[in-house]
Parts: C-alpha cells; structure tokens; sequence
C-alpha cells in the first residue's frame, strides 16, 4: 500500500494546484480532487513527470451532498494510505447578500464547512488508528473578520479557523496535528470566480498562489495550529484586536468596496 500520499482537494487551480506541486517537490505522491478532469489529468502529468512521484486524479463535483462519502470510497478502491489530508476546495461570491443567488451561497456553505468537515471526519479515523497524520484545512484571513459583500464567504472561513483550531488541540496528543492556513488576497483564478476584480481588496500587490503554497507546507510540517501569510496580513490581524468591531466591519466594507465608490 502507498504511503504518505497527500489528497489535495481544489487541485486544478491557484493555491490548491500550488499545494500540489509543493507536496510533490518533497516527495509526496498527491491524489488530486477537483471537477475538471482535464485540468487535473494535465497537472497529475506534469507533476509526476517533474517530480518523480505518483499522482492520482479524482473528478468530483465537492458541492454535492454526498460527495465526502463518494470521494472517501473512491480513495479507498485506489488503495491509497493518506497521510495527509489538504481540504484547500472553496469559493465565494461578490455582492450584497441579499442580491446574490441563494443556490450560490448555500453550495457555498456545502463546499467550504460541510464536506470540509466530513472529509476531516472520515480520514481523520484511519490517522487515529495509526497515530499519525496532518490535515491542512485552507481557511484565510477573511476568517478573522466580517465581511460586508462577501458575507457568507467570511463567515465560512471564521467556521474553517475555528474548527481546525479546536480539532488541532482535540488530536494533538493522538499523533493528529491539523493546520489552518490563512492568506489574504492572493493572485489566483478566485478573484474572477468571485467577480470582484474590481474590489479594492484585490488592487494592491499580492501574495502569489506558489509563496502562499510554501509557507502553507512549512507550517503543516511544523505542527503550527495557524499560519497568517504575510507580513502586512499578520500585522492587519493583530491590529484588528485593538479596534472596536464595528469600526473593523466599515473598514472591511471600505476595502472591498468596488474602485470608484
């Protein structure tokens, strides 16, 4: 049986196919999960060319309610041992939520929270019986905040901070370590995913897909409960606790307000 593979869920693009790439760098075969086959059938290909390792795709849609279920079966008739366990599948969408489609927000919920945390529950049982595993759940610094025209996103990411920080402390002395990573904005295909190019947030220099991808390993293998990427991500979270909330709620509208408002 293959060992110290790492399943990578929202392989096919930004930060989920760096994480990818970074995992395969040092030498862990990946499993990678996305929808578009193609794009996954393309990087399984490069990876494994460039880094010697095996990389198994797995197309499957994450917003479906059994899908947890599903791709935990499919990873079982590979007869693969994940060792690792990256939940980084995850989208939002721009607008004031009572605009928005509601089907959007509440696959939004499905994706992000619900199959986030029955993946962590189904793989986490195999790592109890060996004592030993790590899961990185992608969460971002939006979980530290609220968030006026990307409401339910914020929220999402508050419960993926927040779980994982609980469920780190839960296994940390069952061989278990779970990790969130919190990025800020990054340069990526979510922006347009989330129609917000035009948001203010996304107009300064960012952090690319590859750096956020690195420092996301470096923390999953250290053990660390949280890792803010960034310098002026890390100081912005900081700051944050000494303001009152709602002056933190209109400074997050101000800065994810469309250019020009």
């Amino acid at each position: 049986m293959l060992k110290g593979a790492a399943l990578i869920t929202g392989a096919s693009m930004g930060i989920g196919r760096a994480l990818a790439d970074e995992f395969a760098k040092h030498g862990h075969p990946v499993i990678l999960v996305a929808r578009s086959e193609g794009k996954l059938r393309e990087l399984a290909d490069q990876i494994s060319a460039q880094h010697k390792v095996q990389a198994h795709v797995i197309a499957q849609d994450l917003t479906d309610p059994n899908a947890a279920h599903t791709l935990y079966d499919q990873v079982q008739a590979l007869g693969v041992s994940v060792d690792i366990l990256v939940n980084n599948a995850g989208f939002a969408s721009y607008g004031f939520f009572h605009e928005l489609d509601l089907k959007t927000q509440t696959d939004m919920i499905q994706l992000n929270v619900t199959t986030l945390t029955a993946l962590s529950h189904l793989f986490v049982q195999e790592m109890l019986a060996r004592r030993s595993g790590k899961i990185l759940n992608v969460a971002s610094t939006a979980g530290f905040l609220p968030g006026p025209l990307m409401a339910v996103y914020y929220a999402t990411k508050a419960y993926v901070l927040s779980f994982s920080e609980a469920l780190n402390n839960e296994l940390r002395d069952k061989g278990v370590s779970v990790t969130a990573l919190c990025p800020g904005p990054t340069q990526s295909e979510f922006q347009a995913r989330a129609a917000m190019q035009d948001s203010k947030l996304v107009q300064r220099s960012l952090m690319t897909s590859h750096e956020v991808a690195a420092q996301g390993y470096a923390a999953l293998m250290a053990g660390e409960s949280v890792r803010i990427t960034g310098f002026s991500n890390k100081l912005l979270m900081f700051m944050r606790r000494l303001l009152p909330r709602d002056m933190i709620t209109r400074m997050a509208r101000n800065a994810q307000d469309r250019v020009g408002h």
